[in-house]
This record gives structure tokens, C-alpha cells and sequence, in this order.
């Protein structure tokens, strides 16, 4: 049996605030293209705009966020901060020389082309509602478009299946936890890295009344309320037993928002955090919150703004987490 990786004391201890911080005022896709990539046409392609930003045109109005430049810059930006929070790591699971890996909802696909670089011999398929993906990347990585929550038809199984950072995208998390299983080959291993989207403090120094928590209260009721689970997190390691998945690990990472932590490795998580929140927060929330609940554009830019001085304000020491769960197919 694979030897399982000692586990990360991330979550042991509580978490203590630093005194001395900042003043907060202030390559080809390779000979086989699928069916999907084959068929792309400008209709995927024909982006619609809502309230300046750019969504998918694929399956439209079934994922929040946009994918357009600034987007997808954040997303590159909250790549390497999941690494870092990881210690430097691309995925938790033992694997050993992979044939082929899958990676759902690859996003920029900056994942599975730094994998690909990490197994040249091995085989990586990297899928997604849009082509936003580079061009000009490894022999062995190739991009799809497709739906994750779409039946997979993928001529082989997976030595390795990936899935990250799809919360508030997904409806049914048993049925994709199952078609990961399904994708899997016997004896080999899947991973999910999800967060839970609540914001807490363990020193009470986040409040009902401040900006930052009425704006992600508000946003985890519209996400729910259109049906996306925004917090899978936690509850991934029980899916995945379900689905039958044996030898299922689960690290849980604290993610602190902003550099308020005392903790050296959690301040430079925090900051990383910090950036990709501002960078985010109005892809995060326009489309959700105009469509969802109702609000019009001028009132989300208000909220926001004073979400943003909360977020800069280090007396607030917010964090939410961020949990990775892996497991092997039986033989």
C-alpha cells in the first residue's frame, strides 16, 4: 500500500493575531482532439457581458464568475497561493509515475501544465466551460471543453483525478464525487481540494455587524439559493466514502484574511488571500448577487467598498478554510 504523507499541523493550536502589523487604513494540443475541442465555435467563444465583465458562453448562466483577463489572473494568483498553503505541493495524494491524470475544471490550466511538467510521461487532460486555456503548452497537456456535472465519456480511466476549487459551480457533489470514482482506474487515486466559504475568528474579533460578514452571509444565501454548494469542503471526505473510496485523508488549512497572523508561514498565506479577496470580490459577487437576490450593479459596488476596508482592517482577523481530500480506488 502507498505510504500516506504525514499530516500537516496547519489546524493544531489557536491562532494568534501579530501586534506589530501594518496601519490597515490605509505545444500543441496534441495529435487526438476531443469532440469537444473539435467542436468549438465561435458561439463558445461569443462571451456575454453583464455589468462589464466577461462570462462563459458555454452552458451560460450555469457558473457565477466571469472569465475574463482580471479574472483570470486571480485564478493564477490563487493557484500559487493553494500551493503555498500546501507547502509547496501540486497535490497531496501518494501517487507513483501516472499514465494518464485528469484535472476538472482546470480553469487557466496552470495546474495541469505544471503536473505535466512534474510527469512528462505521463498523459494530462484538463477540462473546462471555456477555452481561456494557453495554447502553447506541454506535449502531454491537452485541454477540453466540457461540463463537469455532463456525463464523462472519456475513452480511458485516470491514474490520477484531480478536482479544485469548485465551490459555488457545482450542484449534485455526490454525482461528480461518483463520476471521479467511475474515472478512476482500480488501486489509483483521486484528490478534491475545496473550500468552505464561511468566514469566522477565533478571537470573536469578527462581528455580525461589519461589512465583510453581512457581504459573505449574503453570498453563501445566494449561492445556496442558486443551487451551488458553496461550502463542499468538509463534507467531501463523506462523499467520497460513499462513492467507495477506501484508505479517504483529509487536511483542513486555516485561511486567514490578510497578514494579521503572528504565524510566519499563515501571514504570507494571509497575504496572498488578501489579494486575491480584493481581486476577486467583484467577480465573486456581481452576477450572484444582480440575478440572485436582486440587487442592482450601483448597490453591489457600495457594499463592496466597505467590504474592502474591513478585509485591510488587521483589528478584524477573519479566515475561512480550505480542505484537501484524497482516496484510492479499490483493486
Amino acid at each position: 500500500m502507498a505510504q500516506i504523507p504525514e499530516r500537516t499541523p496547519n489546524m493544531e493550536g489557536p491562532l494568534e493575531a501579530d501586534p506589530d502589523l501594518y496601519d490597515g487604513s490605509d505545444s500543441s494540443l496534441g495529435d487526438e482532439v476531443s469532440k469537444y475541442t473539435a467542436s468549438l465555435t465561435s458561439s463558445i467563444e461569443r462571451y456575454p457581458i453583464e455589468n462589464g465583465r466577461r462570462y462563459h458562453a458555454f452552458k451560460d448562466g450555469s457558473y457565477v464568475m466571469p472569465n475574463d483577463e482580471s479574472e483570470l489572473d486571480r485564478l493564477d494568483l490563487t493557484h500559487q497561493m493553494l500551493r503555498i498553503t500546501m507547502g509547496d505541493k501540486l497535490f497531496l495524494a501518494p501517487i507513483n509515475k501516472p499514465k494518464r491524470i485528469l484535472d476538472i475544471g482546470t480553469g487557466t490550466g496552470i495546474w495541469a501544465i505544471e503536473v505535466g511538467d512534474e510527469f512528462p510521461d505521463a498523459q494530462i487532460i484538463g477540462t473546462d466551460l471555456a477555452p481561456t486555456q494557453p495554447t502553447w503548452v506541454p506535449a502531454n497537456v491537452k485541454f477540453e471543453i466540457d461540463d463537469a456535472e455532463d456525463p464523462w465519456t472519456f475513452q480511458h480511466k485516470f491514474d490520477f483525478v484531480h478536482v479544485r476549487y469548485l465551490a459555488s459551480a457545482i450542484v449534485d457533489w455526490p454525482k461528480l464525487v461518483r463520476q471521479a470514482y467511475d474515472a478512476t482506474e482500480p488501486g489509483e487515486w483521486a484528490e478534491f481540494e475545496d473550500f468552505d466559504l464561511k468566514y469566522y475568528s477565533e478571537d470573536g474579533s469578527l462581528k455580525e455587524e461589519h461589512h465583510v460578514q453581512k457581504w459573505i452571509s449574503s453570498f453563501l444565501k445566494a449561492a445556496e439559493d442558486f443551487r451551488r454548494d458553496p461550502s463542499p469542503g468538509p463534507k467531501i471526505e463523506g462523499y467520497m466514502k460513499e462513492a467507495g473510496f477506501e484508505d479517504v485523508q483529509h487536511e483542513k488549512y486555516r485561511m486567514p484574511v490578510g497578514p494579521w497572523p503572528k504565524d510566519k508561514h499563515l501571514k504570507t498565506v494571509g497575504a496572498w488571500n488578501l489579494v486575491q479577496l480584493e481581486n476577486g470580490l467583484e467577480g465573486f459577487t456581481l452576477r450572484l448577487f444582480t440575478t440572485v437576490l436582486g440587487w442592482k450593479a450601483e448597490e453591489v459596488q457600495v457594499l463592496l467598498a466597505n467590504v474592502r476596508k474591513d478585509i485591510r482592517d488587521p483589528k478584524i482577523h477573519a479566515q475561512f478554510d480550505f480542505h484537501v481530500c484524497y482516496g484510492r480506488k479499490p483493486k
